[in-house]
C-alpha cells in the first residue's frame, strides 16, 4: 500500500490510517528530513523483528534508533540531560541529527538488549511529526538502504514500494527523500563526539 501524504500539509485522515497500521504491529516506510526509514511503534516487538529481518541484522546486534515528536518527549526516554546538551538539542531539533544518549527505563529492555545507550532524533518533517504526535509515543526507525553499491539510499518512494512489496504494510509517499542520512553525535560524555557527518552541519558544536 502506498499512502501519498502531502509533505507540507499532511492529511489527518491518512495520518490516522498510518497510525492504525503501526498500532497493529505494522511496519511502515516513512519520510524524514533525511532519508526514508522503516518504522514501527516502540512498543512493537514484532515490528522490531520485521525491521531486523529486512535489514538482515541479528536482533542482538541491531542498533536501531528511535524518533520522538519533540524535545519534551525525547527527554522521557533518556537520562537527565546536562545543561550544555539541552541547549545544543534545543538549538538543533527538530533537525537532521541523531544523538546517542544514555537510555532511561522508559525504553523497553527487549529493545535495548545489553546496550545502555540509544540513538534518538526528532526529524524535521511535517509528515513524520504528525505521525509521532498522533501515535503519542516514539517510533523505532532504521534507514532504507539501497542495494546499489554506489547509491547508498533509495530516495524514490515509488521504487521503495516496488522493492518491498509484501514485506511492509505501507509506504508513505511524502516526496523525494534526501541522499544523505542524519549527522550522528555521541553525547554520552562531557562533550559531543562526531560519529558520522550527515546532513546536519556541526560548525561550532565542539567548542562548548
Amino acid at each position: 500500500m502506498v499512502l501519498r501524504i502531502h509533505p507540507d500539509n499532511p492529511d489527518e485522515r491518512k495520518i490516522r490510517q498510518a497510525v492504525k497500521i503501526l498500532k497493529q504491529d505494522g511496519l511502515v516506510v516513512i519520510p524524514t528530513d533525511t532519508v526514508y526509514s522503516f518504522a514501527c511503534e516502540l512498543g512493537s516487538a514484532k515490528g522490531l523483528e520485521r525491521i531486523a529481518r529486512l535489514k538482515e541484522t541479528p536482533l542482538n546486534k541491531a542498533h536501531f534508533s528511535i524518533a520522538c515528536a519533540d524535545l519534551s518527549q525525547l527527554s522521557s526516554y533518556t537520562r537527565p540531560l546536562d545543561n550544555w546538551l539541552f541547549k545544543l538539542m534545543r538549538k538543533t531539533l527538530p533537525g537532521p541529527y541523531t544523538f546517542i544518549l544514555p537510555a532511561s527505563s522508559m525504553v523497553p529492555k527487549w529493545f535495548m538488549g545489553k546496550r545502555k545507550n540509544i540513538g534518538i532524533r526528532v526529524p524535521d518533517h511535517p509528515v513524520t511529526l504528525a505521525l509521532l504526535k498522533e501515535i503519542n509515543r516514539p517510533l523505532i526507525v532504521s534507514s532504507v538502504r539501497d542495494e546499489d553499491i554506489i547509491v547508498e539510499y533509495t530516495t524514490d518512494p515509488e521504487l521503495i514500494a516496488e522493492r518491498f512489496s509484501g514485506q511492509v504494510d505501507a509506504v508513505i509517499d511524502g516526496g523525494m527523500g534526501q541522499i544523505h542520512a542524519s549527522t550522528v553525535l555521541d553525547c554520552t560524555g562531557n562533550e559531543p563526539e562526531l560519529i558520522r557527518q550527515g546532513l546536519g552541519p556541526t560548525e561550532g558544536f565542539f567548542a562548548i
